[in-house]
């Protein structure tokens, strides 16, 4: 039995996931493979490298620092999250990744990000955490309007989570008979299906397909949320999601609030854990 995991985005919301992942490191719970969509590749990469609290550490140590994500480094670069700081700095000097322990760990993680140009999902394997595998985290992270587009592999790449939020059906595709799926809102919420701010379109008007998936995005994820409850039901898949609501915004600063959202994931898995194991075996 192949067994997998799927981590959602959400920006900050992200460092629930991080309480998850920390907790299944800690008592030893593995998987065959997973794949991550935003926050859920560029924090659950950590997961691969085996590095317990490195995400809490430096999202902690530099959520204040303009170069990490700010209206300044919006303005100047392009991008609310510094590429160069975030993508590059903090992993090669600041608070150093395991490059070595996540090319050799035999988990395979995958991530998802969206075509700029036909809307639809573009999913990679990520094997070495080297550069390449870096644009695509970047790629799956970057949310349109407050990020650039980013080129890689002949793509030009918007966030994953535009175009499939929560890939179980692509993990399910690959063999993965069992997954464990992180929320990181609530059981029970549901995205509204209003149209999009008219802004928004004015911003993406050179990617018209891209604009259109973000208008059903709503319609789309909470189709997925459905669909996670039935295979829920049916014993395939196994969700773990916020036990309250801790009002975490997506680009959060109030540290006492990330740190209460990590918490509530370790919390919250430690509660599951039985369940988890038993679910795996």
């Amino acid at each position: 039995m192949k067994k997998g995991m799927v981590l959602e985005g959400g920006a900050m919301r992200g460092l629930y996931s991080a309480g998850v992942l920390d907790v299944l490191m800690d008592n030893g719970v593995d998987v065959d493979g997973y794949i991550g969509v935003s926050a859920g590749v560029t924090f659950g990469c950590n997961y691969k490298s085996r590095q317990i609290g490195r995400t809490l550490r430096y999202n902690l140590r530099f959520i204040h620092d303009p170069r990490y994500c700010s209206l300044r480094s919006l303005i100047r670069t392009g991008d609310i999250f510094g590429a160069r700081f975030c993508y590059h700095d903090i992993p090669e000097k600041l608070d150093p990744f395991d490059y070595e322990t996540f090319a050799s760990n035999p988990v395979r993680l995958y991530t998802v990000a969206t075509d700029a140009y036909t809307g639809g999902p573009v999913y990679k394997e990520l094997k070495d955490g080297g550069r390449t595998d870096l644009e695509w985290m970047r790629a799956s992270a970057s949310m349109p309007v407050v990020s650039k587009a980013v080129q890689v592999d002949g793509y030009t790449l918007f966030d994953g989570g535009v175009s499939d939020s929560i890939p179980i059906d692509y993990l399910m595709s690959l063999g993965y008979e069992r997954n464990l799926v992180v929320l990181t809102r609530p059981r029970g919420y549901r995205k509204d299906e209003g149209p999009l701010n008219p802004l928004m379109r004015i911003a993406m008007r050179k990617y018209p397909k891209l604009l259109k998936r973000m208008e059903a995005r709503g319609r789309e994820y909470n189709s997925t949320l459905d669909h996670l409850d039935s295979l829920e039901k049916e014993g395939v898949v196994l969700i773990i999601a916020p036990s309250r609501d801790l009002h975490v915004k997506r680009l959060e600063k109030d540290t006492e609030k990330l740190r209460a959202i990590y918490e509530l994931g370790r919390s919250d898995t430690t509660a599951e854990l039985e369940k988890i194991r038993a679910f795996f075996s």
